[in-house]
């Protein structure tokens, strides 16, 4: 099995597990919904009308303009995967770019197309979970759609004791974003750059350092070689 294809089926469970996921909660919870795995991890459905972890980018016209920033970079991440896979690079090194571009191409899908696939959903526990609908009779337009997130991690969820003076009875969460299967490729695909492969960086950037050194300052060189023939 070529590189290429190994990075291809990377890609294609990231974004088959998220969509699956996504789906799921968006047909069987509504809005608001939690349910709890464990003290420390829940299924929390909320939509995201912004950027990862729940960061919204404000207005109609924002929205739009985040959904083509998005599309513009995902297609420049997927050309960039593509050089890298032709020039050599490790398996590793073209996993974690496929990751970030997985991750980044399922948002993508929520934020052009839910709204015109999905009713809205209401909050809960007084509505139903959204239906999946004809395309166009959604509760938006393309472009326009919400991110579905689900997954939530407060590692500690509780109230500060009451002897604490400025706290004391406050509840609060120790890891309050609410993400999904997307959001956390990405940011395996971040931190695993970082740590198992800075020297791609030091490389890439080296280069390009050299090039415009060489292309700055020929002139300078030319006169040193004159200078060591004795001219």
């Amino acid at each position: 099995m070529s590189k290429s294809v190994k990075v291809v089926l990377i890609i294609l469970l990231v974004l088959i597990i998220d969509q699956v996921s996504k789906i799921y909660i968006k047909t069987n919870f509504a809005y608001g919904e939690t349910y709890s795995m464990a003290s420390w991890a829940k299924l929390h459905f909320v939509e995201n009308p912004g950027m990862a972890f729940g960061i919204e980018f404000g207005g109609e016209y924002g929205k739009l303009a985040l959904s083509l920033f998005r599309i513009v970079m995902v297609g420049f991440l997927g050309y960039y995967l593509r050089l890298l896979i032709k020039q050599g690079v490790s398996l590793g090194l073209a996993a974690c770019f496929g990751l970030i571009f997985a991750g980044a191409l399922g948002n993508i899908i929520d934020s052009a197309f839910y709204g015109m696939v999905f009713t809205e959903s209401g909050p809960y526990p007084s509505h139903d979970p959204a239906q999946l609908v004809s395309w166009g009779e959604g509760y938006g337009t393309l472009l326009h759609g919400r991110v579905v997130d689900m997954l939530h991690f407060p590692m500690i969820d509780g109230y500060f004791p009451d002897w604490l003076p400025a706290w004391g009875g406050q509840y609060f969460q120790f890891f309050r974003p609410v993400f999904n299967i997307a959001d956390s490729a990405i940011t395996v695909g971040v931190i695993a750059l970082l740590l198992f492969h800075r020297d791609f960086f030091s490389e890439e950037f080296g280069e390009k350092e050299k090039t415009v050194q060489e292309t700055t300052f020929p002139v300078e060189d030319t006169f040193s070689d004159k200078a060591k023939e004795g001219i």
